[in-house]
C-alpha cells in the first residue's frame, strides 16, 4: 500500500528489539506500530520509544478497534490510532496527518471513544474483567502455573485454561507472558500491593 507513495520510505522491523534499534539509528519521521508483537507488547514498545525520544510521532495501526486500547495508546503518547479494518485510504491519511504533527483518530473510533461506557473509558482495560478473571490474572502474576491456580480456586484445569484464552482476547495478549506483563503493569499482583 505504501509502495505507491513516492515520498514515503519504509523501514520494517520484525520485533521490538529491531524496532528500538531502528528507531534510534534512523530517527524516522513517523513510526507505524502494531500492538500485537512477538515477545513485547506494542504498549511497552511505545513506552520505550517515547522514553528514548518524547517527540517521536507514533501511529498505532492494529487489528484491535476497542476504544479502551485507543485510549491507552493515546494516554501513553501515540499521536494517532487506526484499526486495520479501516479503509486503506484512511491509513494513508493517518500517516500523512501524524507525520505533519497532527493527531489522528478515525471518526468511527472517535465517536465510540467519546460515547464509551464511563466504566470502560474512565479506568482501564481490566475493568471489563470479572472476579474470577482478575483472580486468575493475579495468580499468574504471582508466578503460579495453571495447575496450581486450578487447585487454589477449586476449579478444573480446563476452566483456568479457557479463562486464560478469554483473558488473552479481552486484553489483546498473545501469550501467558503478555498476561503476566499486563497484570504487573496494572498492579494486579499481590506482590506489588
Amino acid at each position: 500500500m505504501l509502495a505507491g507513495q513516492p515520498d514515503i520510505e519504509v523501514f520494517e522491523a520484525r520485533n521490538a528489539d529491531e524496532a528500538l534499534e531502528m528507531h534510534a539509528t534512523t530517527n524516522p519521521d513517523l513510526v507505524v506500530l502494531d500492538l500485537n508483537l512477538p515477545g513485547v507488547s506494542g504498549f511497552e514498545l511505545l513506552r520505550r520509544m517515547l522514553k528514548r525520544d518524547p517527540d517521536s510521532r507514533v501511529l498505532v495501526f492494529t487489528m484491535n478497534d476497542d476504544p479502551a486500547f485507543a485510549a491507552r495508546s493515546i494516554d501513553l503518547g501515540a499521536r494517532g490510532y487506526i484499526a486495520k479494518s479501516e479503509d486503506p485510504a484512511a491509513f494513508i491519511k493517518a500517516i500523512r496527518a501524524v507525520a505533519k504533527g497532527e493527531r489522528y483518530l478515525s471518526n468511527n473510533l472517535a465517536v465510540r471513544l467519546a460515547f464509551a461506557d464511563q466504566k470502560l473509558g474512565a479506568r482501564g482495560p481490566l475493568d471489563t474483567l470479572n472476579g474470577r478473571e482478575i483472580e486468575i490474572l493475579r495468580n499468574l502474576a504471582d508466578g503460579k502455573d495453571m495447575t496450581e491456580i486450578a487447585h487454589l480456586m477449586k476449579v478444573s484445569y480446563k476452566t483456568v485454561a479457557n479463562s486464560c484464552a478469554l483473558l488473552k482476547r479481552k486484553l489483546g495478549a498473545r501469550s501467558r507472558a503478555d498476561l503476566i506483563r499486563i497484570a504487573v503493569e496494572n498492579r494486579v499482583s499481590r506482590k506489588l500491593g
